[in-house]
């Protein structure tokens, strides 16, 4: 030890150390300090520092618990106990040391930042976008804080705020990661067509050059190239949820001995939500002399009627709600899950990292996100040959099992209200053609819309029957209405109804659903079939501009289905200019509803079943993990 140099000089050399990345020739100068100095408050936030840096966390973390005896009062010490515990997926701990670091210094930006991202993983998410507007009223200018405040204002509703963010944003910074693709989307959700063709053709582009242009999910409401789909999903796979390391898979290739195959569905959506609407009768269908049923329940417990129908369908219901990932993935390895099926993908609260820790020998991609999760540890993806032809399958990072006919489940225990509301009563005229589409309103392309409002233009007294979900988009999509010389009054919106029963039930005051592209409705597709109502599809060469059509072909009504946007005007006007055509098809719809693959509940489940046997048996083999194929039920890649 240096007795000549004073411990302020010795701590400036070993912050210069420290700031060039010299960390084993500071970390000496910092004890060096701190044994002449033992409260010391920067050397010991420091020194613990250089071991979070170093990687060595579990030191890190008693380095600052000792560090807290000693200088309590210094923040940053609070607020590196926080990151420390944070990285290691102790939620409530962390938080409280962000609070206490916080309440020494208000203004701590990290602090804020960083509890504000933790809370939005706790699903907290009005506290979270506290912390971040509180960042931005300090620092206008912080990326980090202004994109965490657009996109939770998102999740509220605020689509004006979070636009008005995401355009800052990218004055700011115009190659923000999936900035174009984040303030395109919200456009999209208010139906705000500004710049819609410039902004998609930049996106499309950049995400074909790799770049982080817009995110996977996004992508699909813009473009309707598998190609396009698979690069996004690539892209946002490697930063969002890259492979773990070998050794930290939790599922070392064992063979299980069970006498039933465990399954668990992984999801934040059994509850009353359009996934948990769709396969809830599935879940119920399974057989349980072959086996086991697990649900591994992400999101929220809404005690609705649909929940508890699943809290009865499974063998076991685990709520994770709050679990660190890796803590989920443990408890599916020590339950010894055969087959995991994550039924969320790249959708709102899901957890890939959970499927990146291997914990179950086979896993498998379903249902809630229609493409590819662009990564190496998901083994399958369930699909139909309509939805993936086989010439596309080089899009795809998993290997794809074809399950018998459509991929999309259905629930044929629900019964439709025997009770029609009137026109009068879903706010439409007593007389008229109804053109009817309740998908999403980010579904709505300026393409379509251009078609409709043509349809309407051309067939007199007929009225577009859409899905009120926001004052901003009604108003935006009446004002285009007036642009293309259509009445705005014609569009007519319906409100939300609290039974799915009673929903289905005002399909019958429709005349033709017409579908969006490129991404298709899915759940709502089936939904107005399911009632009897047709649906013109225009089938495009993604996964989500073939769903529809995917069903039709399953209910065989497949001259429902066109292939560019000249068909499916044409056939919109024809269906809606003559009754005969239209009764015709009506009916043949009807006719198929009960003898329908699509509808039977049972039978689709057996079929996914027999995959899923399959599935097990490749595993169990040991071919599967070293890539060569078996044919599994229905086909596959």
């Amino acid at each position: 030890m240096n007795s000549d140099v004073s411990p302020h000089e010795l701590l400036l050399r070993a912050l210069d150390l420290q700031g060039k990345g010299q960390l084993d020739a500071a970390q000496p100068l910092f004890q060096q300090v701190l044994a002449r100095d033992p409260g010391n408050a920067a050397a010991l936030y420091s020194s613990c520092l250089v071991e979070h840096q170093r990687g060595n966390n579990l030191l890190a973390q008693r380095m600052t618990e000792e560090a807290l005896q000693k200088a309590p009062g210094f923040a940053l010490l609070h607020v590196l106990h926080g990151a420390i515990l944070q990285g290691q997926g102790l939620k409530e701990p962390a938080l409280k040391s962000y609070d206490a670091g916080l309440a020494l210094d208000p203004t701590a930006v990290t602090a804020l930042l960083n509890s504000g991202v933790l809370l939005r993983d706790m699903l907290r998410h009005a506290e979270a976008l506290e912390r971040f507007n509180r960042v931005v009223a300090q620092d206008p200018d912080n990326l980090t804080g202004l994109a965490n405040c657009a996109v939770l204002l998102t999740e509220f509703k605020q689509s004006e705020q979070a636009i008005a963010m995401f355009q800052r944003l990218l004055e700011i910074k115009p190659d923000y990661d999936y900035g174009l693709g984040l303030l395109a989307y919200e456009r999209l959700h208010i139906c705000d067509w500004t710049d819609f063709e410039p902004l998609r053709q930049k996106m499309v582009a950049g995400v074909l050059a790799g770049q982080r242009a817009c995110k996977s999910l996004s992508v699909m409401a813009f473009s309707d190239s598998a190609e396009v789909h698979f690069a996004s999903a690539r892209t946002f796979a490697s930063h969002f949820c890259p492979p773990k390391p070998e050794a930290q898979h939790l599922w070392k290739g064992e063979r299980y001995r069970h006498d039933k195959i465990r399954i668990a569905y992984v999801s934040p959506d059994l509850r009353e939500h359009p996934v948990g609407h769709l396969i809830c009768g599935v879940f119920e269908q399974h057989d349980k002399s072959r086996f086991e049923t697990i649900a591994i329940s992400l999101g929220i417990d809404d005690s609705s009627r649909l929940r508890g129908r699943m809290l009865k369908a499974f063998d076991h219901f685990i709520d994770v709600r709050g679990k660190p990932s890796l803590e989920i993935a443990q408890i599916m390895r020590n339950m010894e899950v055969d087959i995991a099926v994550d039924l969320g993908g790249y959708t709102s609260d899901t957890r890939s990292e959970v499927f990146a820790y291997r914990p179950a020998p086979v896993q498998v991609n379903y249902l809630g996100y229609p493409g590819t999760m662009g990564s190496g540890y998901y083994d399958y993806i369930l699909a139909d040959k309509q939805v993936i032809p086989v010439d596309q399958q080089r899009f795809y990072s998993e290997r794809v099992a074809y399950l018998p006919d459509a991929y999309l489940p259905t629930d044929r225990s629900v019964q439709i209200s025997p009770h029609t509301p009137t026109r009068v009563e879903c706010g439409l005229p007593e007389t008229g053609f109804v053109f009817c589409s309740f998908s999403h309103d980010y579904k709505i392309s300026p393409p379509l819309f251009d078609i409709w409002m043509r349809l309407l233009l051309q067939v007199p007294g007929s009225v577009l029957w859409l899905m009120a979900r926001g004052a901003l988009a009604q108003g935006n999509l009446r004002k285009e209405a007036a642009a293309r010389g259509v009445d705005p009054q014609r569009l007519v919106f319906a409100g939300r109804v609290p039974a799915v029963e009673d929903h289905l039930a005002r399909y019958r005051q429709a005349d033709l659903f017409l579908d969006t592209h490129p991404y298709n409705a899915h759940t709502t597709a089936a939904d107005a079939l399911m009632a009897g109502l047709p649906v013109l599809t225009y089938q495009g060469q993604s996964f989500p501009a073939r769903v529809a059509g995917s069903l039709l072909t399953a209910l065989d009504v497949p001259e429902l289905i066109t292939h560019s946007h000249h068909d499916y005007e044409a056939l919109a006007l024809h269906l809606a200019t003559r009754s005969d055509a239209l009764a015709a098809v009506r009916s043949k719809v009807q006719a198929h509803l009960d003898g329908s693959a699509l509808f039977d509940t049972r039978g689709f489940c057996r079929g996914m079943e027999a995959t899923y046997i399959a599935m097990w048996r490749e595993a169990q083999l040991g071919l599967a993990r070293d890539g060569l194929s078996m044919p599994l039920a229905g086909g596959a890649a």
